[in-house]
């Protein structure tokens, strides 16, 4: 199971009731965080998570409100004396803003791996994650990430006695291992049946609607995606700046076939997102209002 929790909402500036864009995820003792807001490790302590097991960080693009809280959160990782490596995602010139911001966080005690994002389109597997980051369109270079979680097929008893496999292969075949042994080779597709559905997270913010973003969260079983303007008035703006409405969004989740949509990244003027919740319902009826803190388990589906 994949726990999911939207730390913070806001877009452009903190606000006392809403902080900076951030994501975070924890699956099997990893924990994966998308953005880093300034107040991001507040937003963390108030959910009551622990920054140490973060083992992935993403990120969407390098404007301050997606990336001004990393210094401090590396410091509190360093003091909570983590040594395991960091492993950082994002658009290509990632090494130099992260070790630009690092001036006032210089000592770690633990090393820094960065994935540098060059193709319109990348596939990443790390710690359990299959992370896909994908291109949108901002007024800079911006990613979107999908997260998937894969499951494999269910163990076949019958399959591993017919086959004459050692029973003290079968977890090891089970997780996915090829064993050779003298001159046999028991390979996992061998006991397992049919890769089952996994789980799906897509996450995206400060873009235009784009069919990438259609096309990569199709089926997921939570969309959160940017929903800076709720007033319909708003759509130039939303154009100008290269940002989406709520209505926008709605329409991106219909044609995805997504199971829910959670809204985020909200103007500072945006106060009560509540009453236009209507209107995008006729649009896409199972979309939320994100908050800070809104959290949820996505599990395996059993058949």
């Amino acid at each position: 199971m994949l726990d999911v929790c939207l730390l913070g909402t806001g877009g452009m500036m903190p606000l006392p009731y809403r902080w900076l864009t951030s994501l975070m995820t924890r699956y099997n003792g990893s924990s994966l965080m998308i953005d880093c807001g300034e107040g991001t490790q507040i937003a963390v302590k108030e959910k009551g998570w622990s920054f140490k097991p973060v083992d992935i960080m993403c990120f969407t693009h390098y404007h301050a409100d997606h990336i001004s809280g990393l210094p401090g959160i590396l410091l509190t990782m360093g003091n909570a004396e983590r040594t395991e490596p960091l492993t950082m995602i994002g658009p290509k010139g990632l090494e130099r803003v992260v070790n630009a911001l690092r001036v006032i966080a210089p000592e770690l005690p633990f090393e820094i791996k960065f994935i540098e994002l060059t193709e319109p389109e990348e596939t990443i597997e790390l710690k359990g994650y299959t992370i896909h980051a994908f291109r949108v369109n901002h007024n800079v270079t911006c990613y979107g990430y999908t997260l998937e979680i894969p499951r494999a097929g269910r163990f076949s008893v019958e399959h591993a006695l017919e086959r004459q496999i050692p029973q003290k292969y079968w977890s090891r075949l089970q997780k996915g291992e090829m064993i050779e042994e003298e001159d046999k080779t028991y390979l996992p597709e061998m006991v397992l049946g049919p890769p089952r559905k996994g789980i799906k997270l897509t996450y995206c913010t400060d873009t235009r609607p784009t069919e990438s973003i259609a096309k990569n969260a199709k089926d997921s079983d939570l969309f959160i995606c940017e929903g800076m303007y709720a007033e319909k008035e708003k759509l130039a703006k939303a154009k100008q700046y290269k940002h989406m409405t709520f209505y926008e969004a709605a329409h991106l989740a219909k044609d995805a076939g997504v199971k829910e949509m959670w809204l985020t990244h909200f103007s500072p003027s945006l106060v009560r997102g509540e009453d236009y919740m209507d209107a995008v319902r006729k649009i896409y009826p199972n979309a939320y209002l994100g908050k800070d803190g809104k959290s949820v388990t996505l599990d395996f589906e059993e058949a």
